[in-house]
């Protein structure tokens, strides 16, 4: 018989050895399924990195795919850290790109520098105003939070849909479902051949570390977090630190969505997300909600999306196959923080037996 116990404490040194095994281990099965296919693993590993690392162009390939998740990850972990269930990511990325496209496209006779700024601004609002709706609704009557804002993701998945195929649809575009393009100068501009989103990552990340370590809300979030009856206990005011942290969960969320349409796609569409809000999920609970863990954790989960992007070309590996991959790697990682956590004890049945028996 199997009991699950929670482990008390736990060293890193330990944390890392079970990690590690748990890596081992994916490599290990990931390499039988390699081989199913005729090719031999450490060869497709190598070329995974390469396709990842390989070039001053891949590099660049690797970061662009790190700094949405990057930025995703950080709002969520605001939620996730007062224990605010937030799955509303990608309707939160979308609508700040909907409010910043709006910016864009009704004020492009402005200057560069301050129509980008208004571009961010309406960004975080949007987004910020997405993730409030729930936050209220929870703060206001105690409604379940994963639901709701599940759930309008797809409403605004759909609006934005709407505006692509009918109201703000390009007449330009023969007929295509298009919105137009944005002026240049609502595109923010490139450092290093990479836009400038990577430089408004890594701001972020020390912005961050700093609010939720040694910042009065931060202190309050955590408290919040770790137990309700002690956020009580010590007068926080519980109401305006969900809606307050919430915001500012969403408004991350919104922000990059100003920067996926202005830097990646020039425009809004229903594509300007591309299911980083629920890819962030797993990156965000990976770094223990940790702002410079999630940094690292972005770019080896955007190299592991490179790198199978990569095999797929150059040994013509069908997708499905890369995908299985990428999902073997990430549940054995994933799984690890089971075994971090809790610690299986097997109890022999004679012993069960004689406990009954007295």
């Amino acid at each position: 018989m199997f009991r699950i116990v929670k482990k008390s404490e736990i060293t890193k040194a330990q944390s890392i050895r079970i990690r590690t095994i748990a890596i081992l281990l994916a490599l290990l099965i990931v390499g039988i399924f390699i081989l199913m296919f005729g090719f031999n693993p450490l060869k497709i590993y190598m070329s995974m990195i390469k396709g990842a690392f390989g070039s001053s162009y891949k590099i660049r390939q690797t970061i662009i795919k790190a700094i949405p998740l990057l930025i995703t990850s950080l709002g969520m972990s605001v939620a996730f850290k007062m224990q605010f269930w937030n799955i509303g990511g990608e309707g939160q990325i979308m609508m700040g790109a909907f409010l910043s496209a709006f910016v864009a496209l009704n004020f492009q006779y402005l200057p560069k520098p301050l129509l980008l700024v208004l571009m961010a601004i309406a960004g975080i609002i949007g987004g910020g105003i997405w993730a409030f709706i729930p936050a209220f609704f929870k703060s206001k009557w105690g409604t379940n939070e994963t639901i709701i804002t599940l759930m309008m993701n797809y409403i605004a998945l759909k609006w934005v849909a709407y505006l692509q195929y009918d109201l703000w649809k390009d007449p330009k575009a023969m007929g295509f479902p298009k919105i137009p393009n944005f002026s240049n100068n609502a595109i923010l501009p490139k450092v290093f051949g990479i836009h400038i989103g990577w430089m408004i990552s890594i701001v972020l990340v020390v912005i961050m570390y700093i609010y939720m370590k040694y910042t009065k809300k931060g202190y309050e979030i955590s408290v919040l977090g770790e137990s309700e009856k002690t956020a009580q206990y010590a007068g926080i005011n519980i109401k305006k630190t969900i809606i307050s942290a919430v915001f500012l969960s969403g408004g991350l969320c919104g922000l990059l969505g100003m920067i996926q349409a202005s830097a990646v796609s020039n425009t809004l569409s229903v594509e300007v997300s591309g299911g980083v809000g629920y890819t962030a999920i797993i990156v965000a609970w990976l770094a223990s909600l940790s702002a410079p863990i999630i940094m690292i954790v972005s770019v080896l989960f955007a190299a592991l999306l490179q790198g199978g992007s990569y095999i797929q070309t150059a040994f013509g590996i069908p997708e499905a196959a890369a995908l299985v991959i990428q999902g073997m790697i990430l549940f054995f990682v994933l799984g690890s923080e089971f075994f971090i956590k809790y610690k299986v004890l097997i109890k022999e049945t004679k012993d069960i037996e004689l406990k009954e028996a007295k």
